[in-house]
């Protein structure tokens, strides 16, 4: 692969409290991601996939370790620099939609452009905000449920806007995790063939699933078994 190494993660470590126990999770975690690469990250449940990811997107600190993102150190990073690649560059779906019901469709997606924006900003911005939205909307195929309220959607439909969400900033790297796991299979396709479309458009992706007929979709895959990826 000749494309640049867009994501490194070098000796990650995590350890959680539970209790009066500590569950060291991660135990030096070696990762890099090409740009366009498309990969999946699998493992059995509770082996740290969703701690691992939260760590490359900024959502976690490890205990040890380095996560770098185009060559930046991101954990040496100001508070600020770390909000603007959080949300700027990288992009996240999860297995829960985590959409704000009081928002209609469009709503929610343009909701990411709008905390983006100062109050004073916000006025010029608004048109372009707008049309971006629309345009994401109409690439996962939900422009005629633009008005409607999260509780009036399919759970697809959901997952769908949340994709749509994470994509809209035009992300460089998107994050998803388990983003089928909530889904029926005739479902899950149609989100699993819209993230193979974005990565054949140049999108770089890691997954982390469970499923092998899912993991199946990315270029690679790699394995995190006893806190390391084999």
């Amino acid at each position: 692969m000749n494309q640049k190494i867009i994501l490194s993660a070098r000796n990650i470590h995590k350890t959680y409290a539970i209790g009066r126990t500590r569950q060291h999770v991660l135990r030096g975690v070696n990762l890099e991601v090409h740009q366009g690469e498309f990969v999946a990250i699998m493992g059995a449940s509770g082996s740290g996939k969703s701690t691992l990811l939260h760590i490359l997107g900024l959502l976690d600190r490890p205990d040890e370790g380095q996560v770098f993102f185009e060559k930046r150190d991101l954990f040496t990073l100001s508070s600020a620099q770390q909000d603007h690649i959080r949300s700027r560059q990288i992009g996240f779906v999860f297995q829960f939609y985590h959409l704000l019901p009081e928002l209609n469709l469009e709503e929610n997606v343009l909701l990411p452009l709008m905390v983006d924006s100062s109050i004073l900003a916000w006025p010029a911005r608004r048109r372009q905000a707008r049309q971006q939205t629309r345009e994401i909307i109409d690439k996962v195929g939900l422009r005629p449920q633009a008005r409607q309220l999260p509780a009036t959607l399919s759970g697809g439909e959901r997952q769908r806007t949340a994709l749509a969400r994470a994509l809209v900033q035009e992300p460089k790297l998107l994050l998803a995790d388990e983003p089928t796991g909530n889904l029926d299979t005739v479902a899950g396709k149609v989100i699993l063939d819209l993230l193979s479309d974005l990565n054949r458009s140049g999108q770089t992706i890691v997954m982390v699933t469970h499923d092998h007929d899912i993991a199946d979709r990315a270029d690679r895959k790699l394995t995190l078994r006893d806190g390391k990826i084999n």
